[in-house]
């Protein structure tokens, strides 16, 4: 009879399980090795590059939102004022040039609080930045940073206007996380910016014409008081031209001098050669009459206050300030037409070089340049940090 040998099950016969009792004992020393190896690396060096670095590339290659960014070009142009010069005007005259003034002012408005209010009077931009399909580190209202100064902190770092001093374009740029709400942004700036520019040329235009027509308006008021005294004076006094009425006053003192010496030369000779003469009482009376008449004149020309010569002095101080009115009116007439020509010339307005782009691939976030630079910049971190350890550690030796 043959002998049987148990058949023994080499689950109960190996303590280590049918399964992989080599195989464990092979993982074992990788896992206590892979423990050992991340025990080794520093925890400063992990704390200041590692750490940071995952961090980078989970934000950036997962969750970061992307941004699109669309432009447009513009100037703010003027007509140039004109060259006095006939060569200036032949070959410059009624060209454009831009405008530095409503340009600069056109930059200090897109990067102000009124530009904000321009284009969020109906929420469009708090709805644009604060839509929830964006990450929330990225949106608006992160941390509960939702306030009027939060927003305009926020619109500076997604509004930009750059102009350059030699070509005088202005470059707008506006970021936002979809290609539509970005143009749609950029025009609404463009907008106000052009409605901003034509107030600022209506309004120089206005400032202008307005300063000159008051300007008139008292130099036409002046002349007319001056006209109105010079013939007030003249019809109190009785007086055309004192000057024309003492001239034919003098005129006739001339003549009845000229009477008056004939009339004693005649006399003269009467009595000398005939003394008996009848005509000698006749000549005398008319020489008293030709000395009484030459008084009266003398009298009138001359003679006080009521002459012809007082009164001949408030006529020209009269007469020179109506003149002065009249001219100063002729100026003031004058610079008003240069004014109304300058307004006209000052119309400023913005010319568009390109329209509000509608991008069509993200600008924003450069991932792999963040995450690279996040790495480098723990790498120089962990450096400058592990030096002065090294240092103290010296120090204290």
């Amino acid at each position: 009879m043959t002998q049987m040998k148990p058949i023994l099950d080499p689950v109960l016969t190996d303590p280590e399980g049918p399964h992989g009792a080599p195989g464990a004992d092979h993982d074992a020393p990788a896992r206590r090795s892979l423990l050992s190896r991340l025990k080794a690396i520093d925890p400063l060096f992990a704390a200041l590059v590692i750490l940071p670095t995952l961090i980078a590339s989970l934000y950036f290659g997962v969750f970061a939102s992307e941004v699109y960014v669309s432009e447009s070009r513009f100037i703010v142009r003027s007509p140039s004022k004109p060259n006095l010069s006939p060569l200036g005007v032949v070959l410059g005259g009624g060209s454009l040039v831009g405008a530095s003034e409503e340009s600069e002012a056109v930059t200090e408005f897109l990067s102000s609080r009124q530009g904000l209010a321009a284009i969020n009077a109906d929420g469009y931009a708090t709805r644009a930045w604060g839509n929830p399909s964006i990450f929330w580190f990225d949106r608006f209202g992160r941390f509960g940073a939702d306030t009027g100064e939060d927003l305009f902190e926020y619109y500076l770092d997604k509004v930009s206007a750059e102009d350059s001093t030699t070509t005088m374009v202005t470059v707008l740029s506006v970021q936002s996380f979809d290609p539509q709400t970005a143009r749609a942004i950029n025009q609404r700036l463009l907008e106000k910016s052009e409605e901003l520019v034509n107030e600022l040329s209506n309004r120089a235009r206005r400032d202008a014409i307005s300063f000159a027509e008051a300007e008139l308006a008292r130099s036409r008021r002046e002349a007319q008081e001056a006209a109105l005294a010079l013939g007030t004076f003249r019809d109190r006094e009785g007086l055309i031209d004192p000057e024309l009425q003492a001239s034919a006053g003098l005129q006739m003192i001339s003549k009845l001098q000229d009477q008056l010496i004939a009339a004693q030369t005649q006399l003269l000779q009467l009595q000398t050669y005939t003394p008996r003469a009848s005509q000698i009482p006749f000549l005398r009376t008319q020489i008293r009459n030709l000395e009484r008449e030459i008084a009266d004149q003398t009298t009138q020309l001359a003679g006080g206050r009521g002459s012809l010569s007082s009164a001949s002095v408030r006529y020209q101080e009269l007469k020179l300030a109506s003149e002065f009115a009249e001219k100063q009116l002729g100026i003031t007439l004058s610079a008003y037409q240069e004014a109304q020509a300058e307004a006209r010339r000052k119309q400023a307005y913005v010319e568009r070089i390109s329209n509000p782009s509608l991008p069509d691939d993200s600008a924003y976030p450069r991932r792999l340049r963040n995450i690279l630079a996040t790495f480098v910049l723990g790498l120089l971190a962990w450096g400058v940090v592990s030096m002065l350890l090294v240092g103290i550690r010296e120090h204290r030796d």
